[in-house]
């Protein structure tokens, strides 16, 4: 479960596609640990601001803010304001996480002899996956900027990342799921 949310979107009155006794205040956030995308149900006169980070874990004395977590959703199943800070937000939790994604970079397997786990981030390639692997066979990374010093034309090692977090959120396809957690299936939380 996760400890703590960052905020993709507040809607103080509620869903607007739902009927007005229906309609009560919602908070869409997504995980910093798993990723997983939640609808939570705010505490009264609280207020939100989108990409926020805010404490849901199951101390009730921490929790100032959400008086309880409604449950998972998909990607689908957010507004669009949700969908359109996600890879901001997504970014934000990557750099203010970026050991968690260097031991990433620093330690990736490969998948079997030809597949590397390196190429599951969109925009990067073979040649790259291999500069990555020899470079850090040197010398193991130990932030974004230096990474794009030592390896040419890479650009950015963060916004790879938060692209590929992002994938595996808006695709239930994906196979392979190197930061998130499965899509739920209708009625399972």
């Amino acid at each position: 479960m996760e400890d703590y949310v960052y905020v993709l979107d507040y809607l103080a009155k509620g869903r607007g596609d739902l009927p007005p006794h229906k309609r009560n205040p919602i908070v869409y956030g997504i995980g910093e640990n798993q990723f997983t995308l939640l609808e939570l149900v705010p505490k009264d006169n609280v207020t939100f601001t989108i990409g926020e980070r805010i404490y849901v874990g199951k101390d009730s004395e921490k929790r100032k803010k959400i008086a309880k977590i409604k449950g998972r959703v998909n990607y689908e199943d957010m507004t669009s304001t949700a969908h359109g800070e996600m890879p901001y937000v997504l970014l934000d939790i990557v750099n203010d996480h970026n050991e968690r994604f260097l031991k990433f970079f620093n330690d990736s397997p490969a998948i079997s002899t030809r597949f590397h786990v390196l190429e599951l981030l969109p925009g990067l390639g073979k040649k790259m996956m291999h500069d990555i692997l020899n470079e850090r066979k040197k010398k193991r990374f130990e932030g974004f900027k230096e990474m794009c010093e030592r390896i040419d034309f890479l650009r950015a090692p963060d916004k790879l990342i938060a692209k590929r977090i992002e994938l595996e959120l808006t695709d239930p396809n994906q196979k392979y799921r190197l930061f998130t957690r499965p899509p739920i299936t209708k009625g399972h939380y």
